[in-house]
This record gives structure tokens, sequence and C-alpha cells, in this order.
């Protein structure tokens, strides 16, 4: 089956195994540099903006947006019987805009970020959710209380191991600037949220961050720095002492001049994925392009609209 080659370049991150494909080409091994995550599956020529792989690894969400960034929809596939599921709709989604999703380090809990009304049926600003999962079941719709959740809005969580959230919110109404903030998770209640340090939140735009298990890293797209390429580009910062240490921009061609962001790191530490509206797409050709050529070039699946990359977290 086709899933084998596409989905296994990125899935055998899970087993660090070799796989035949049906094609009886050689043995593929899951690549050693940045590459499209599962080409013509997850990454194709339509929008998709985040992902999230569960800590088992049997399921992988992800965010597909229609033209326009009219509908957001969380979609998934599941490894069954040793092969990947085509990509559906989540169960919870497909009614409103919802994106980003994100499991606790433990798989119990999926948290994700929605404007689904919480009352009536219209659309409000975006909150973030919380779901119970138990395998690919997903119950217990809630939306986190007014601690988390305020008039603004909130996006991208991202859960440590002891239970802290961490998320991007832009409660400067005025600026719009966003930043990241945590909330701690105490005696089973989240605390007010605060910004991140200034090693993290300077007076830039800073915003989708991932935090690891351990709370020793994080890594989000800050945008309007000195050393920006132009739309945005992934940083980390670590942690030494309980303290944060400066940003570094992440190296190697993970960034580039258009926004790079979404960032994720697969449950065993080993790779790195993110979204960039990065495009093969060149402004001229030296000769006039076919019919056929042309179409062929707008179904490239980097086409700038948002794609998935992967690549080994020893590069970042």
């Amino acid at each position: 089956m086709r899933h084998c080659l596409l989905i296994f370049l990125g899935i055998s991150i899970f087993y660090s195994c070799t796989i035949q494909t049906d094609f009886n080409e050689p043995e593929v091994l899951f690549p050693d540099s940045l590459t499209l995550f599962a080409e013509e599956i997850i990454s194709t020529q339509h929008k998709e903006r985040d992902i999230a792989i569960s800590p088992d690894g049997n399921l992988i969400l992800f965010t597909r947006v229609t033209p326009g960034n009219g509908l957001s929809v969380i979609m998934f596939i599941e490894k069954k019987d040793d092969d990947w599921t085509d990509p559906e709709i989540a169960s919870f989604a497909g009614q409103y805009s919802d994106l980003e999703p994100a499991f606790s380090p433990d798989g119990k809990s999926l948290f994700f970020a929605s404007n689904r009304p919480v009352e009536g049926d219209q659309p409000k600003d975006f909150d973030i959710w919380k779901l119970d999962v138990n395998g690919s079941e997903f119950t217990n719709l809630v939306r986190l209380d007014t601690t988390i959740n305020t008039s603004g809005n909130e996006f991208y969580p991202s859960v440590s191991k002891s239970g802290n959230l961490y998320f991007t919110a832009s409660y400067d109404f005025e600026s719009k600037r966003e930043d990241i903030y945590v909330s701690s998770f105490v005696d089973g209640q989240y605390t007010n949220p605060e910004p991140l340090p200034e090693a993290v939140c300077g007076a830039t735009f800073e915003f989708n961050a991932y935090i690891s298990p351990d709370e020793d890293y994080i890594i989000y797209t800050a945008y309007g720095r000195s050393d920006d390429m132009g739309g945005g580009d992934l940083y980390i910062n670590k942690k030494e002492n309980g303290e944060w240490l400066p940003a570094q921009r992440l190296k190697g061609e993970i960034n580039s001049k258009s926004l790079d962001y979404c960032p994720f790191v697969t449950p065993d530490g080993k790779y790195f994925l993110f979204t960039s509206n990065k495009s093969a797409m060149k402004s001229s050709y030296e000769k006039p392009l076919s019919t056929r050529k042309f179409m062929k070039i707008l179904e490239n699946t980097q086409s700038g609209n948002g794609s998935i990359y992967v690549v080994p977290f020893d590069q970042i």
C-alpha cells in the first residue's frame, strides 16, 4: 500500500527500522535531513498548519485549513494492523474552526484551540478546550475555565509532565501583540497565567510554543527580531538552574523568508516537526509554460500555503 512508503517515512521515527514498499523499490530509511512529512497524505497542496503525535505513536492529528482560512479542521490518521488509515476528520471536529491539538505527555488528554461557542451556535473568540483520550476515542469535552480562557484569543496549548500549560495569547488588546504564557497546575487547578520572562518574550511577537515534557527547553516562533529572516522564525531557549538562557534561532534550512511555525517534537525526542509557508514555486520561467506543466506546478506540495516538515532533532 502507498501508505507504507509515504507515511512510514514519517512514522518510522518510533521504530528506527527500514521498510520495504509494495513497489519493489529499495528499502527506505527515515530521512536524515529536512524533508516534507508524509507527503501527499498529511503534507499536500492544501494548507496544513500543525501536528501532534500520541505518546504511543499510534495516532497522528493535524490541522487542514480551507482556502482563505475560512475553516480549520483537525484530522487524524491511525495505525491499524501495521498500516495507516486514510485521513479523516476527528470525531470532535468539522463544525467550527478547531486547530493546534496537543497531547498531554501521558497521552490521557488532548488540548486544542477552537472558536466553538460555549452557548448557542455562533462561533466566538478562540479558547482552549480539553478532551479525555482512550486510544482513538475522544470523550468529555470541556472548555478550560476563565483562569485560562478570556474574552480574547487563546491559542496553541502545550503541556508538560507537571501539568503546566503553555499557550499563546494577545492580552494586550491595544497592541494586539502575542506572547507566550504559562499557567502552573497546582493541586488540580490552573494558576493565573504569567508571561514568560524577557529571555523568551521580548518586545516582538512570540507565539506557538512547544514546551518539552520536563520544561527544560521551549521552541516557538518570533516575528520582528533583528535576525528574523522575514516572515517569522523558530527559536529555542534552554533552561539551566531554573533560568531561561538567551534564545537561539534554529539552524540549518529550517527557517526561511516565509513564516515558519507550529513546532512539535516527537515523543521519543528524536525528531522535530514544524509548519512552513515556504514555496518551491518560481515567479518567472525561462520559457513559456505549457498548460499541463502549469497545472502540475499548482499541485506542488510546497505551494506556500503551508506544509509540515520533519528533521532530526539533533540538526536544529
